[in-house]
C-alpha cells in the first residue's frame, strides 16, 4: 500500500471519528455522553493532523510524540472535566445538560 491510499484510509477513519463524535455531543443531553461526542471529535481531528504531518515528514518524530503529548493532555483534561460533573452531581442531582444551566450558587 502506499503512503496515499494508507493517508486516505486514515482520513476516513478521522472522518468518522469527528461524525460520530459531533453527532454524540448535539444528540445528548448527558454532560458525560457530550463530553464524550467531543472527546471523539478532538481524537479525529488529532489522528488527521498526526497521519498528514507524518505523510510530510515521515523521517522526523515530531508528529507522533505531538500526538502523544495532545493525548496525554486529553486525558487530563477528561479527568477533570469528569470531576466537575461529579461535583455538580453530588452537590445538585444535576446529570442532565438542560438541569445544570443554573450553576450560581
Amino acid at each position: 500500500m502506499t503512503g496515499e491510499v494508507v493517508l486516505q484510509i486514515v482520513l476516513t477513519v478521522a472522518a468518522g471519528l469527528v461524525g460520530v463524535g459531533l453527532y454524540g455531543a448535539l444528540s445528548q443531553q448527558s454532560i458525560v455522553m457530550i463530553m464524550m461526542g467531543l472527546e471523539l471529535v478532538l481524537n479525529g481531528v488529532l489522528l488527521a493532523g498526526g497521519a498528514a504531518w507524518f505523510l510530510i515528514t515521515p523521517e522526523l518524530p515530531d508528529a507522533q510524540m505531538l500526538v502523544v503529548v495532545t493525548l496525554v493532555v486529553m486525558a487530563v483534561e477528561m479527568a477533570m472535566g469528569f470531576a466537575v460533573t461529579i461535583a455538580i452531581y453530588r452537590s445538585r442531582q444535576v446529570d442532565m445538560v438542560d438541569m445544570a444551566t443554573e450553576l450560581k450558587g
